[in-house]
């Protein structure tokens, strides 16, 4: 019975998410999927004007640009970049933003090679999915 104990727990912690892991997928280009605000009403994006573009140096900090990407595959870039810095704080990954506008902080709840999961102050969750351009091929 110990040893299938033992199992369990060595199980439980290598299933367990590490925030830290999380960092290596932030950077690239990002589309808003869904939105599942406080009080549980869902919001579902078919298509996106914008995506965003995250980029975080080795330092962990970096930008967040909106891009507006077109058929011809240029993406046309705002002039506004949102400066963020990303701490390990409490076994959690946070995401602080500041403009000179504004600031603020989400929390990543989840990031992956094609996801990203991320709560505001509000306990309002954005799902992003990896963008991948769209091509059109015209002979």
């Amino acid at each position: 019975m110990r040893k299938y104990s033992f199992i369990l727990i060595i199980l439980v912690f290598s299933c367990s998410n590490n925030p830290e892991t999380y960092i290596e997928h932030l950077n690239g280009y990002w589309e808003i999927e869904e939105v599942t605000l406080a009080n549980g009403t869902k919001k579902q994006y078919q298509f996106n004007e914008t995506i965003d573009y995250i980029s975080i140096n080795d330092s962990l900090v970096g930008v967040r640009k909106k891009l507006k990407p077109s058929i011809n595959g240029k993406n046309h870039i705002s002039g506004d970049a949102e400066n963020l810095s990303i701490k390990l704080e409490n076994d959690s990954l946070n995401i602080y933003y500041k403009t000179p506008y504004a600031e603020w902080k989400e929390t990543v709840l989840e990031a992956s090679e094609t996801h990203l999961k991320v709560s505001n102050k509000n306990k309002n969750v954005y799902l992003y999915k990896r963008y991948t351009p769209i091509r059109l091929d015209v002979d």
